[in-house]
């Protein structure tokens, strides 16, 4: 499993990725050579750095492995990224005064990292700083947390029951999705206009609370009849989307509308000013955190 993130060196944005498997950060080599360099043309300076260290023979460095990560139109392409060791590497290759800032920098977001693995409520509040960053309101905010401790929840009742992480947890939610939103979740991205974002992260406030209702529900449910095997767990899936999906009648009926909105995050955000003014958030009772 991969989480992508924004690291933040002196106001300046470097993509990463957690590996959970190899327990190991990647960074955006062009988003280091933009922070060390102060080029214009990052992208440029990579290219002719990486071809001097090939011909130096740094085969460590030009070795980069290549991962998707979100541009700043928000399309996801293929980037050059490095490890810790190839990180270092590459700074001990560019000459810069940041170099050493940026060595301790890279250093405490590793130990970040290691502690919030140790102590999941960490985890938890780098979620909230992360998702206030991005400029979603407080109540969002709030209700996206409790999402996730819910969603851990039912993780965990699929695994009691059997399920296997990938595939199988996909299919079980595009079932509860479906369910309660009459859309799968291809046609919930779809009817958003999102491509590799997560829907989620995407949904307004009633609609959070109805996927948060379906998936709690199904919980519940699980627990109460420990369901075993894929098609057991598939029955209870459709029950749990089946109480959101009466709520969500009920409320359409009552509002003369449908709360399936079409809107995605960017279109709601708080502007980039106001974010900076948010200075608290109510933390909910402490819990299980989730994915």
């Amino acid at each position: 499993m991969k989480k992508h993130s924004i690291q933040i060196f002196n106001d300046r944005k470097v993509r990463a990725v957690w590996d959970e498997a190899r327990e190991e950060w990647y960074f955006s080599v062009v988003d280091v050579v933009a922070v060390l360099t102060d080029s214009v043309d990052p992208t440029s300076y990579w290219r002719k750095l990486k071809q001097r260290l090939k011909k130096e023979g740094n085969e460590t460095v030009t070795n980069c492995h290549g991962l998707k990560l979100k541009a700043a139109d928000g399309k996801y392409r293929m980037t050059d990224v490095v490890d810790y060791k190839q990180l270092f590497r590459l700074i001990q290759s560019i000459p810069s005064p940041k170099a050493e800032p940026f060595k301790l920098w890279i250093a405490s977001v590793a130990k970040q990292r290691l502690d919030q693995m140790q102590d999941p409520e960490l985890s938890i509040e780098q979620a909230i700083l992360d998702y206030r960053n991005l400029g979603y309101s407080e109540n969002w905010i709030n209700q996206r947390i409790r999402s996730i401790e819910v969603r851990k929840a039912l993780t965990d009742e699929w695994r009691k029951g059997g399920i296997k992480e990938g595939v199988q947890f996909a299919s079980l939610t595009d079932i509860i999705t479906s369910q309660w939103s009459g859309k799968s979740t291809k046609e919930y991205k779809r009817h958003k206009g999102l491509k590799k974002e997560n829907l989620r992260d995407n949904m307004t406030n009633i609609e959070l609370a109805l996927n948060t209702l379906a998936e709690a529900s199904a919980t519940e449910l699980s627990k109460q009849k420990t369901p075993k095997g894929y098609e057991a767990n598939a029955e209870i899936a459709k029950q749990g989307g089946d109480v959101a999906k009466a709520a969500r009648i009920k409320l359409e009926s009552q509002l003369g509308k449908t709360v399936i909105s079409s809107a995605k995050a960017s279109d709601y955000l708080l502007p980039p000013n106001s974010v900076e003014d948010i200075k608290h958030i109510d933390i909910y009772d402490k819990g299980e955190p989730g994915n």
